[in-house]
Parts: C-alpha cells; sequence; structure tokens
C-alpha cells in the first residue's frame, strides 16, 4: 500500500481561507470545491503550511505506529537524534536518553556526528575544486526544491547525503546492518527522506510526536530516573552540534579548514532568501569558489515547523551554544560518507496560449489590464499566475475576491432592483449607503428626485432625515440593536408597513417599506360593504320574522275557532 504524504489536510477543518496557497512557496496545494490539498508531486514537505493554518486542517503524518511495530520485529531501534534537541528540551544529554529508552529505542545517538563527517568530506570536495557554486546538501527541502524548481542548478548540490542519513549510515556500519534507526526532530521532510531512503533511516519522527508519545507513555520526563547506561552512543558530539543553527554548517567546515582559504562562504535561511540569492545566476560562469549554506526554514532548524518549544529563539540559539564542545584539532578524513547523486526531476511548467488565458481571465471579469488587480488574495503573486492554476485545475474563481465581490455586488443589486418594497441601508450617522430605485420613487419628490439624479452617487451619503419623516425608527434600532417592525404607520394619507433589521450592530440598519395605503383602502371598502350587506340584511331577517309572525298569529286563531267548534259539537251530541 502507497504510503501517506507527510503533510495531508482534514477537510473538514478547512475553512477555505487560501492562507496555505498564499504560504506555499511552490503553490503545491489545490483548491477543489472550497477545500485544500496537498499536491503531493508538487510539495517539498517544508511543513509551512501546517504551521500558518489558522484552523488547524494541515496535519503531519504521526509515524508512530511505524515505530511501534519496529520493536515487534525484534531488532534494535536506535534513535538519531537531532542537535536542536539541545535548545528545546531542558533536560540533560542522560534524561534525555532515558526518556526514549523508556519508550523501548535500544540507544540514543546524536545526528550532529553525522553532521561532522559531512563537513569533514564538504571541506575536501571544496579544497580539491578550482571554482563552482556549491550548494549544501544538509536540508532535505532545499533538495527537492532544486531538483524540482531549480533543477540547472542540481549539479551545485555538493554529492554526499544529508547527516541524518549519514549518520543511519555510521550507526549501521558500527552496530551491525541489521539495526534500525529512527531520525528525532524538527524536520517534516525527514519523513520524505526515510521514504526514500528506507535501508538507513527506517522511520522520521517529529519533536511534536516525541512529546505526544511521552505524554501517551506518562513518562515524567523531569523526574525520570537514569543509570550508567543513559548516554548517548557512541560518543557525544562536538561542533556538529551547531547544524540547526544559521550559519552553523559554514563555521564547521571552517574548522575542519580550508587549505588556500579562497572559498567564499555564503549562509541563507528561507526558501524566499534562496530564491533571491539564485536569482540572475550562471553557475558555469563563476569563476571563484562559492559555497551556499541553504536552509529552508528562516533562522535554522531551530525555527522548523515541529519543534513544538515555547522558547524564544534567541534562548535556543543560547542553550545550542551552551551545549556544544569543540575539539582542539579535526579529522581531515570522514568515517563515513554516503554519495548521493542529486539528478534533477523537474516539475512540468505547462505553458497556455494567450487566448486560453485571456478566456480563463473573462470567467472571473478580467476584461482588461486595468482589471488584473495583481492583489494576491486569491493566493497567487499575479492574476495571470492565477489563472494558470485555474486551466490547470488546481485553482477554482470563487478564490478571487474582486470577481467574488462583483458577483455579490451584482446579485445584491439585482434583487434590489426587482423588489417591488422600498429598500434602504443607513449606517450610523444616520446616512444612506444603499437605496432601491422603489425607495425613490416612493419617498422622493420630484424636485427632490431632479436633485438627488444630478449628484454622482446619488442618494448614496445623503441624510436619512432629508427624505423620511421617520428617522427616529432608524436612529432607535442602531441604538438599541433590536429590529423594528411598524405596521399600518400612517404619514400624510398614505398607510406604511417599516421593518427595521440590525446588519451590523450600531454600526449599519437596513429597512424593507411597504405602501399598503391601497390594500387598506380596499379593506375598508370590503367592511363597508360588508356592513351594508350586513345590515340590508338584518332588515330582510327582521321583515321575514315579521311576516312569519302575523302568519302564526292568524293561524292560531284560525286553529283555536275549529277546534272550539269540534268541542261544542261533542257536546251536543252527549245530550
Amino acid at each position: 500500500m502507497e504510503k501517506q504524504h507527510p503533510v495531508y489536510t482534514l477537510k473538514n477543518e478547512c475553512n477555505d481561507c487560501y492562507k496555505c496557497v498564499r504560504g506555499c512557496h511552490v503553490k503545491s496545494i489545490r483548491i477543489q470545491s472550497g477545500s485544500a490539498s496537498v499536491i503531493n508531486e508538487k510539495c517539498i514537505g517544508c511543513g509551512h503550511c501546517v504551521t500558518i493554518c489558522p484552523a488547524g486542517a494541515k496535519k503531519v503524518r504521526s509515524d508512530i505506529d511505524v515505530v511501534k511495530a519496529l520493536f515487534l520485529t525484534g531488532k534494535k531501534v536506535y534513535v538519531s537524534l537531532a542537535p536542536s534537541w539541545a535548545g528545546i528540551y531542558n533536560i540533560s544529554k542522560e534524561k534525555m536518553t532515558a526518556v526514549l529508552k523508556k519508550l523501548g529505542f535500544a540507544g540514543v545517538s546524536e545526528t550532529a556526528l553525522g553532521a561532522q563527517e559531512v563537513s569533514i568530506q564538504t571541506a575536501k570536495i571544496l579544497n580539491d575544486a578550482e571554482k563552482g557554486l556549491f550548494i549544501s546538501s544538509a536540508c532535505p527541502v532545499i533538495d527537492d526544491y532544486v531538483r524540482m524548481y531549480e533543477s540547472n542548478f542540481s549539479k551545485c548540490i555538493t554529492p554526499i547525503a544529508s547527516p541524518a542519513l549519514t549518520h543511519c549510515g555510521l550507526l549501521k556500519d558500527m552496530l551491525g546492518d541489521d539495526i534500525k534507526v529512527v531520525f528525532i526532530g524538527p524536520c517534516v521532510a525527514k519523513k520524505n527522506e526515510a521514504d526514500k531512503h528506507p535501508d538507513l533511516m527506517s522511520a522520521a519522527l517529529t519533536f511534536d510526536e516525541l512529546n505526544y508519545w511521552i505524554k501517551e507513555e506518562f513518562i515524567d520526563i523531569e523526574n525520570i530516573e537514569t543509570d550508567d547506561s543513559c548516554h548517548f552512543i557512541p560518543e557525544n558530539s562536538y561542533e556538529g552540534a551547531l547544524y540547526p543553527l544559521e550559519g552553523g554548517m559554514n563555521e564547521t567546515i571552517k574548522r575542519v579548514g580550508i587549505d588556500k582559504n579562497d572559498v567564499t562562504f555564503i549562509s541563507v535561511s528561507s526558501l524566499e532568501g534562496f530564491d533571491k540569492a539564485l536569482q540572475n545566476l550562471n553557475p558555469e560562469k563563476i569563476e571563484n569558489k562559492i559555497f551556499l549554506e541553504a536552509l529552508a526554514c528562516t533562522g535554522g532548524c531551530i525555527n522548523g515547523p515541529c519543534v513544538s518549544s515555547d522558547k524564544s529563539r534567541i534562548m535556543i540559539t543560547s542553550d545550542i551554544y551552551a551545549n556544544t564542545q569543540f575539539r582542539d584539532t579535526v579529522p581531515k578524513e570522514p568515517r563515513k560518507v554516503v554519495p548521493v547523486e542529486y539528478t534533477p526531476i523537474p516539475v512540468e511548467k505547462i505553458e497556455y496560449s494567450i487566448d486560453q488565458i485571456t478566456k480563463a481571465l473573462r470567467k472571473i471579469s478580467k476584461h482588461s489590464e486595468e482589471d488584473e488587480l495583481n492583489c494576491a488574495g486569491c493566493g497567487y503573486a499575479s492574476c495571470r499566475e492565477f489563472v494558470n492554476a485555474l486551466i490547470t485545475g488546481d485553482a477554482e474563481p470563487s478564490q478571487c475576491v474582486s470577481y467574488m465581490r462583483k458577483i455579490a455586488v451584482r446579485k445584491a443589486a439585482a434583487m434590489l432592483r426587482c423588489m417591488p418594497s422600498a429598500v434602504v441601508i443607513v449606517d450610523a450617522n444616520l446616512e444612506i449607503v444603499e437605496a432601491n430605485d422603489a425607495f425613490e420613487h416612493m419617498f422622493l419628490s420630484e424636485e427632490m428626485y431632479e436633485v438627488f439624479a444630478s449628484r454622482q452617487n446619488g442618494l448614496t451619503g445623503a441624510c436619512i432625515d432629508r427624505i423620511v419623516t421617520f428617522p427616529e425608527l432608524f436612529k432607535s434600532a442602531l441604538d438599541t440593536g433590536k429590529d423594528i417592525h411598524q405596521e399600518h404607520y400612517a404619514i400624510g394619507d398614505k398607510v406604511f408597513d417599516i421593518s427595521i433589521f440590525t446588519i451590523e450592530d450600531n454600526e449599519l440598519v437596513g429597512a424593507v417599506i411597504s405602501d399598503v395605503t391601497k390594500s387598506e383602502m380596499d379593506r375598508s371598502k370590503i367592511a363597508q360593504k360588508a356592513r351594508e350587506v350586513i345590515t340590508k340584511n338584518i332588515a330582510t331577517v327582521q321583515e321575514i320574522a315579521s311576516l312569519l309572525g302575523e302568519h302564526m298569529v292568524e293561524t292560531e286563531l284560525l286553529l283555536n275557532s275549529i277546534a272550539e267548534g269540534y268541542d261544542s259539537g261533542s257536546k251536543e251530541d252527549n245530550k
């Protein structure tokens, strides 16, 4: 099964802010359905997107379970501990070793030992060279960046492995080829190194992962007990401990010694600084020897994405220097060299035609050069760069802030224009921010309409009390923040329904006003008709009742006389 990339996105956590796009130096972020994802084949593993993501949606792959699985193989697993540990953790070497052994490691060694071997070999390369540009191979982010994005400088990278890989090889030479080595440090890109060189580095953990694992195992690092076995193997490091600091590698190389002192040493930290250093540079035309110590993180590895420390960088730097020992003499020959050829693997850059670019620009309402704001709100430096990503499928039109604003304004304007009711928006100064045509027709006289029609901004900026007779309703809504609804609000011979609502507390309110005069008059007429009908019906009912009453009396008299006649007849018969 293919391994997960070291950096990935939790899609449900992504808030489509595009900050990762803006911050990614190589634009290895794809936006789809408003969610950001890492383009693995373009990513150089710097981890910058992880540190700047405000939602915490960018994550670093955890390899703790991979290391635990190594323990189960029965092989001895050793730690290659990055030299920045001395500035980040406020504990002794003995306690750090005890903690890592408690987790299950067979022993702990400092990556700085590998750094020292790299410095010795680099000094040899520089002494043997006649001229040229030499770029350090210590930072895996820089290595991949050069190979992928500045591939014409690939041959300038010193052809030796990084300090971490060199240290892994050194440990295998000393302790046996069947051991496993796990790097622990502040770097995300070391996971890429482990994936590419599993024969040397079995896995890479960050300091964040180490801290999580320590908490998971309930280890008290301050009070952990130590014994005679708690020490770094095979020995403590020396000047190689300066590697995580900007200029640290240059200093160690100088301590090894340069035969003719004819090398110009330059240190650059940050991808932006590295880019500027290479700008307009042709390595073929360099007539002297230049060594460029290049680190991707500003200030060096102590500012790595997974440093996991609240200490100030000044104190981290100070503590690293305080814990570094220097040898009186440095060997001229390295104990271990791991040769590496840094072959170019350029990322394909597709060039689109003018017609394709023009068509894509039109999709985001860029019809002329004046429309191309190059505001970088989308995450790209220019509109042209953005539409290239659009065509490629790595970006979406919704990333363009000005385009989305135009769409929103058009939609709002269309809705306002088509609404039969009057709509007006008023600010804290009781000045009109927006009003539709229905509002103008409802409240402006012909003279006022002509006055405001001649103004460039129309009603915008006009005081609401100049237009309507009920400004106190707007003021009340602004002061209280409560919505106001007035039904059958009479103004002269007209009747209005008024709804005022808060848009921004104490800053902006809107109103929807309907003229209900006609409907009220219609209702009044209906009520009057109903009353007439009722009156007429009542008269009719009364008349019917009256007639019914007269007929009932006559009928009753007739029936009574007949009954009396029958009674008298019966009495005579009985006689």
